[in-house]
């Protein structure tokens, strides 16, 4: 395999390598707490509630193939809205590529393992609920907040 995220810009990716910068961590697919915008951008806290198709154990979706009918809030993360998704997390891929960042050291395609992003987040899925289970979504707010602007 080549390493085409380091020799072609973002907008010229193909679909299957666009959907190889994916990491599999299944964070996206958290709810987030995103404020209004303030002096120094929005606050964006973390939660440990899941989408309702996020299979908890392999953080992997359920209902991949139909999960924009299925599922309201999730978004198709694409190069045209990239730049607006402010709130994918800090070691997303695509924000990172997007940036003209590297890669984080524990992507499967570093690796070469399909399964190192999710070994490296597996502390953060311990505390994973569903958001049907969920009454007050505060309770489940794991991290600190972040700025995006």
């Amino acid at each position: 395999m080549n390493n085409f995220w380091l020799t072609k810009k973002i907008v010229d990716f193909t679909e299957q390598e666009w959907e190889m910068l994916c990491d599999g961590c299944g964070l996206c697919c958290y709810q987030q707490f995103i404020t209004s915008r303030g002096r120094f951008g929005s606050l964006i806290y973390t939660t440990s509630v899941a989408c309702n198709q996020l299979d908890l154990k392999t953080q992997l979706c359920t209902n991949y193939a139909n999960r924009f009918s299925v599922e309201k809030d999730c978004l198709k993360i694409t190069k045209d809205n990239l730049p607006n998704l402010t709130w994918l997390p800090p070691t997303c891929a695509y924000r990172l590529i997007g940036a003209g960042k590297q890669l984080p050291k524990f992507h499967p395609l570093i690796t070469h393992d399909k399964n190192s992003a999710k070994n490296h987040f597996k502390d953060r899925y311990k505390y994973a609920i569903h958001m049907q289970k969920v009454k007050k979504w505060e309770e489940y707010i794991i991290s600190y907040a972040r700025y995006v602007s």
